[in-house]
């Protein structure tokens, strides 16, 4: 965005959902691919705004997107944020972070998405299925994700497909991601 332009607003309708007990729905990865999901310990600032940007950029993620790398190591480094890089033939497709921190009451699926590239592939729905156990893996009492109008059109039916409730519903204005 140049120095002279306004940012653009974008309103989105966001639904919370969530999962009180396992659903115990296991995906198996889709034939074909060389998959490995990996925990990220520690993970650079810079690869981790690489992954945000790729994922999140069509949808406008913001929450992470001007933290400075002092702030965003801080968070994405705290004991209670876990992040795991799905890999599909040596290449990062995708990623999920968990927040830990209301255990044992929730375990939150703060974010969640593959790269466009490795969209429409039979992918999401297991590596969702593999987010969420790795979320029950903290043996919460619920596990919560929320999605909202300016994410992927399948997300909604897709995360109530893999056993999430929606709970509530809000809405929020959201500087776009021009």
């Amino acid at each position: 965005m140049s120095r002279n332009t306004k940012p653009r607003f974008l309103t989105a309708r966001i639904t919370h959902l969530e999962m009180t007990a396992p659903s115990g729905r296991h995906v198996h990865p889709p034939l074909g691919f060389r998959i490995a999901i990996m925990r990220a310990e520690k993970m650079p600032p810079a690869f981790y705004r690489f992954l945000y940007e790729q994922v999140g950029r069509t949808h406008h993620w913001s929450l992470r997107r001007d933290m400075e790398d002092d702030e965003l190591r801080a968070v994405i480094h705290a004991e209670a944020t876990e992040i795991s890089v799905l890999y599909v033939d040596g290449s990062p497709a995708g990623f999920f972070e968990l927040d830990t921190a209301r255990k044992p009451d929730e375990v939150e699926i703060v974010y969640f998405g593959l790269v466009p590239d490795f969209q429409g592939r039979g992918l999401g729905a297991f590596f969702l299925s593999e987010t969420v156990s790795a979320a029950w893996a903290h043996d919460p009492a619920k596990v919560t994700i929320h999605t909202n109008t300016l994410d992927s059109p399948r997300a909604l039916q897709l995360y109530q497909k893999a056993g999430f409730t929606p709970v509530s519903w809000s809405e929020e204005t959201i500087q776009a991601w021009d």
